[in-house]
């Protein structure tokens, strides 16, 4: 596999290497060595989840509180989507930047997202298959959203009218969230990567 660094740190994308023959084809879509190898420390998998959206949903822009916050490994498996990837991390050199990477079931990328960072997509087609593995479990104490469709992010979602969920219809603004104290350090989130590090050495 080829795997990229993104312009945001933290955020990587993940080309697997398919193998085809006339019985169909086989990749390696995840490896913690080679994954560890690019971060500092491996994947901690405490949860995978699936979701499929009707064409024009926009799910996102979600996040966790650091620590512990939530890592992020996610491919679709059937159909495409537009996966994006926001820096909302206060102090951050890229702080309001956002990314997409097409992942679908044709090239099959990945993105691995680390902790703190924001997190959304847009089904392109019907019914896509998002899967997601995470580093930490779902703690709706922790978790906090920043609406899709705010003018300062710009975010430019492949669809003309975008469906969206009552929570992020409602979520505040990159501003919003900022003044209101929600989002990420970045030092902190760094501080947070650091630790994982140490401990992934402390264990070889």
């Amino acid at each position: 596999m080829k795997i990229r660094q993104l312009s945001i740190e933290g955020a990587w994308e993940i080309t697997p290497q398919q193998h085809t023959d006339p019985r169909g084809a086989f990749m390696e879509w995840y490896r913690f060595d080679r994954l560890a190898e690019v971060v500092g420390h491996p994947l901690n998998l405490a949860q995978a989840n699936l979701s499929i959206s009707a064409r024009n949903v926009v799910r996102g822009i979600h996040f966790a509180d650091v620590p512990p916050g939530q890592a992020k490994y996610v491919t679709c498996t059937r159909g495409t989507v537009i996966d994006v990837i926001v820096d909302i991390r206060v102090g951050s050199p890229t702080f309001g930047r956002w990314e997409a990477v097409q992942l679908d079931d044709v090239e099959r990328k990945a993105v691995y997202l680390s902790e703190g960072l924001g997190h959304g997509y847009c089904a392109v087609t019907d019914d896509p298959e998002f899967v997601y593995l995470c580093s930490t479990t779902y703690n709706p104490k922790g978790e906090h959203t920043v609406n899709p469709l705010d003018p300062e992010l710009g975010i430019e979602w492949p669809a003309e009218v975008p469906i969206l969920s009552p929570r992020d219809e409602s979520a505040p603004s990159l501003a919003e969230a900022r003044e209101a104290g929600t989002l990420p350090s970045y030092d902190t989130c760094r501080a947070y990567a650091e630790t994982l590090r140490s401990e992934t050495s402390r264990t070889e």
